[in-house]
């Protein structure tokens, strides 16, 4: 995966800024715990000025989530034409996790971390995380049947469950990591699981 690709962009113009802003909170406190105030003392603008930009909070996130599955599926498809073996492809999916984790560059996964809200989000915004599980359950299922196909993998379940056993266990490395403060256990525990699917010891 071009883990460049995925991380938040760092923009010039006052709505990208914005955009950044508003996914560092996010990830840090989730879409309840934030509000424009805290947006306008981190970038150092007004709130009428992020309401011109972005007139309500929904319309925020949803931009921001937006824009992170489009960054996602950008890496993705690069790090497919980069590398085609699906354990090397799968271990780069990981690795890009484990240093984002490291350098708390994007230290959880957005999506991941409003799921847990989603009783309380608008609709529009809950729409964009299904589809954002759902790609990446297809995605991960693809690398998994053609792996087993190559006789790499080995799956007890089929390639559509085992990517969904295979996305809960990063998701819940991330926040076994964050609960712990322990960085490295998202790699290890991600790692386990790669090695589970090779049936090797260590990946």
């Amino acid at each position: 995966m071009a883990r460049q690709a995925v991380r938040q962009v760092t923009g010039s113009s006052t709505a990208e800024q914005i955009l950044d802003c508003a996914h560092g909170l996010l990830v840090e406190i989730g879409y309840s715990g934030f509000s424009y105030a805290d947006i306008a003392q981190r970038v150092a603008i007004s709130k009428p000025s992020i309401h011109h930009h972005f007139p309500t909070k929904a319309q925020l996130v949803l931009k921001v989530v937006q824009r992170y599955r489009h960054n996602i599926q950008v890496a993705t498809e690069a790090g497919m034409r980069a590398v085609s073996d699906p354990v090397r492809q799968l271990s780069g999916y990981v690795g890009h996790w484990a240093a984002c984790i490291e350098d708390r560059s994007m230290p959880f996964c957005v999506c991941a971390m409003l799921a847990a809200e989603r009783r309380t989000l608008p609709v529009e915004v809950n729409a964009e995380i299904t589809g954002h599980f759902e790609t990446l359950s297809a995605w991960l299922e693809g690398i998994l049947a053609r792996g087993a196909a190559g006789g790499q993998f080995t799956l007890r379940q089929s390639a559509k469950l085992e990517a969904q056993c295979f996305m809960s266990l990063i998701h819940g490395a991330m926040l076994t990591a964050r609960a712990l403060e322990d960085s490295a256990l998202f790699a290890a525990i991600s790692q386990a699981g790669i090695a589970r699917l090779t049936g090797a010891s260590k990946v």
